[in-house]
C-alpha cells in the first residue's frame, strides 16, 4: 500500500486524537497549495487515504495539524495557556511513490511530536 495516511493521539487525554482537522498541502511552483481537509474519527485516524498509491508523486508535502482548536473544544484552554497553538505543520517529501508514508502526530497541550511509521 503507498500513499500517505496519519492518526492523532492525545497523549495528554490518552485516548485517540478523535475530530482534529488536518489541513493537507502540497508544493507547487515553490508555493504550499492546500489539497484538501481532512477531520480524524473517533479512532484518531482519516477515514480516507490523506493521498491515495494512484494520485502519489514526488515532491513536498505538509499535513497541518490543528491542536489549538482540538484542545479548545475539550474546554483546555480555560484551564491554561496552551503551550503548543494554533497549528502544528508537518513537512516531508516523498521521493519513492511506491513507498508508503503514514504521518502519525502525538501531542499534547505542551508538546508534539511525529515520526515516520509503517
Amino acid at each position: 500500500m503507498a500513499g500517505i495516511s496519519t492518526h492523532v493521539l492525545d497523549n495528554h487525554g490518552g485516548r485517540p486524537g478523535a475530530g482534529m482537522r488536518i489541513d493537507f498541502s502540497m508544493r507547487r511552483d515553490g508555493r504550499w497549495q492546500l489539497v484538501k481537509t481532512l477531520r480524524t474519527n473517533a479512532d484518531g485516524r482519516t477515514d480516507e487515504p490523506v493521498l491515495s498509491a494512484d494520485a502519489a508523486q514526488p515532491g513536498e508535502y505538509e499535513l497541518s495539524f490543528h491542536v489549538a482548536e482540538f484542545y479548545e473544544r475539550q474546554g483546555q484552554r480555560a484551564d491554561e495557556a496552551l503551550f503548543v497553538d494554533q497549528t502544528v505543520p508537518v513537512r516531508f517529501a516523498i521521493a519513492d511513490v511506491q513507498q508508503h508514508y503514514h504521518v502519525p502526530l502525538l501531542c499534547t497541550p505542551w508538546s508534539a511530536s511525529t515520526y515516520r511509521g509503517s
